[in-house]
């Protein structure tokens, strides 16, 4: 792996590799505590994710004992226990001071310093998984490295010339895939469950532009990502029948879909899924409710009515039941890199045997993921055999990955200008739900897959109009407020985004990036004079 420093990541092992793993365990048990139950309960915390981002003083076992044994007191208080033993050790760097003499773009190119950390020192007893390299958080309460943020953030990176800074954050999640396999929704043990939507790939194809060469560095990382998401399909025995993240839908052939290996409420969000399983009365409807919950969160769209199998009922949320669009898109990818690699390691069989899998891939999505009713392309529900219940901006992902015929692109181009588009961008559904990842909505990473996806098949005026309303938002807000937001309301560009299970977070990493590229794409697009 000639893109490590190879003895600086072998100390960093014998450091970490041990220790995270007992820590795992232990944090693993305590997320089964009385403790952690009452605190996440009693709502100590506004945010559910505060409590485990804290660091308490001593192992989780000595607290949990203690805990059991201070209780009885009287005058027990469960506020002042945690405040006595738990503690927020990285507020550093966390406030951000608005310079309303810069633009948004210089604030933006300002931004990359305070967003940035690492390389970590490892925490006793602390939920934080350490990295050895620099890397750059999402901002607000995401103080961790996030998988699919952090490729649109790349991108943003590499036309504010911080290419070294890009590529410490690709060797950052090659060094998750070498140590454990695979890469965490973030680096949090409570991620450890999960992935994100897989783009790697694409962030190695990203930094490897002007120096296809490095390529080959990265290509033994995308073959083991391939190997997780592809796990499980030798114990897979019917047709349309899941294991882990593939599903068979013939006799040799595999999709996927989001999904998390926990049955419990996830620690991060503890109250929300106790309370929204606590009217299900047997133990099994409780495990499924979680499953599909903590594949939601995998899916990056926590939480969307994209996943409810019906209308306005967010107990009806079916992840792991849905072959998502956006998914296979991006497995399509996956596949077509390692053929590359094979490629240029002079593999030609295992690079036939590669595209061949890609082409398999591509003609499904063409055929199973296409709604010719709808002319756009749909997730489909492979436990009812049919597509799911409503169109979202997943359906632009095919166009991103040139995976559309000519007249599928025509469609999927002509619904998102008709129905998608409003005056500050596309909208992620055309459903209010109260969910954040549906209307009144718009997120970067999705105006951003959508407009390169349009750009492919030559709708540039199309593409520019979606990147100037988004820009006009963002400016917009900026003016406004003085800040980057995670997600941004396209629908009343007067008020600011909502939904979800926490407030609208700024920053923000994934929209700091797709403004700079938007823009870039933008002035490169106007006549010269």
């Amino acid at each position: 792996m000639k893109y490590f420093n190879y003895f600086l990541l072998l100390s960093f092992l014998l450091i970490t590799g041990c220790r995270q793993e007992q820590k795992k365990v232990s944090a693993t048990d305590f997320y089964n505590t009385e403790l952690f139950m009452e605190v996440q309960l009693q709502a100590i915390f506004k945010d559910s994710k505060t409590f485990v981002d804290l660091v308490p003083d001593r192992p989780y076992a000595e607290l949990a004992a203690m805990y059991e044994e201070e209780k009885m007191a009287d005058d027990f208080s469960l506020k002042d226990f945690v405040s006595a033993h738990f503690t927020d050790q990285f507020i550093s760097g966390q406030v951000i001071v608005t310079d309303t003499t810069k633009t948004m773009y210089e604030h933006i190119s300002s931004m990359w310093g305070k967003l940035t950390r690492g390389p970590d020192i490892v925490l006793e007893n602390s939920s934080r998984i350490a990295l050895p390299y620099k890397y750059v958080v999402p901002g607000g309460r995401f103080r961790e490295i996030y998988y699919w943020d952090s490729y649109f953030t790349l991108e943003g990176l590499l036309v504010d010339d911080q290419e070294v800074l890009a590529k410490s954050m690709v060797d950052n999640f090659s060094f998750l895939i070498d140590s454990l396999g695979f890469i965490p929704n973030g680096t949090r043990n409570y991620y450890l469950s999960r992935s994100q939507p897989p783009f790697y790939a694409l962030m190695v194809d990203a930094i490897s532009r002007e120096d296809p060469e490095m390529f080959t560095e990265y290509f033994p990382m995308i073959l083991k990502e391939y190997e997780f998401w592809m796990a499980g399909k030798k114990e897979v025995k019917g047709i349309h029948t899941p294991n882990k993240y593939v599903v068979r839908m013939g006799q040799e052939f595999f999709l996927n879909r989001y999904w998390d290996s926990g049955t419990s409420p996830r620690p991060e969000s503890y109250k929300e899924d106790f309370h929204l399983a606590f009217e299900l009365s047997s133990k099994a409807d409780k495990i499924t409710l979680y499953t599909n919950m903590r594949s939601g969160a995998a899916s990056g769209w926590d939480f969307s009515s994209r996943w409810y199998t019906k209308e306005n009922d967010f107990g009806s949320t079916k992840t792991a039941d849905i072959l998502a669009i956006d998914l296979n898109c991006l497995l399509y990818f996956m596949e077509k890199s390692i053929a590359k690699g094979y490629e240029l390691n002079e593999d030609a069989e295992n690079q036939e045997l590669f595209l061949t899998k890609a082409e398999e891939r591509k003609a499904s999505i063409q055929k199973l993921f296409w709604n010719a009713d709808e002319n756009y392309f749909y997730d489909y529900n492979f436990t009812q055999k049919g597509f799911a219940r409503t169109p979202t901006l997943a359906g632009a992902f095919p166009l991103f990955f040139e995976l559309a015929s000519e007249e599928q692109a025509k469609g999927v181009k002509d619904k998102l200008m008709s129905d998608f588009l409003k005056d500050g961008g596309l909208v992620t559904t055309l459903e209010h739900s109260g969910q954040q990842w549906d209307a009144p909505n718009g997120w970067a990473p999705l105006q951003y897959m959508a407009v390169q996806g349009l750009l492919n098949y030559g709708y540039i005026d199309e593409a520019k109009t979606i990147m100037q309303r988004w820009l006009a938002l963002n400016e917009r807000v900026y003016k406004d407020t003085g800040k980057m937001m995670e997600k941004y309301n396209v629908e009343d560009i007067s008020l600011l985004s909502g939904g979800g299970e926490y407030e609208t977070q700024d920053g923000f990493g994934w929209t700091n990036g797709v403004a700079l590229v938007f823009k870039k794409m933008l002035d490169e697009m106007e006549p010269e004079e």
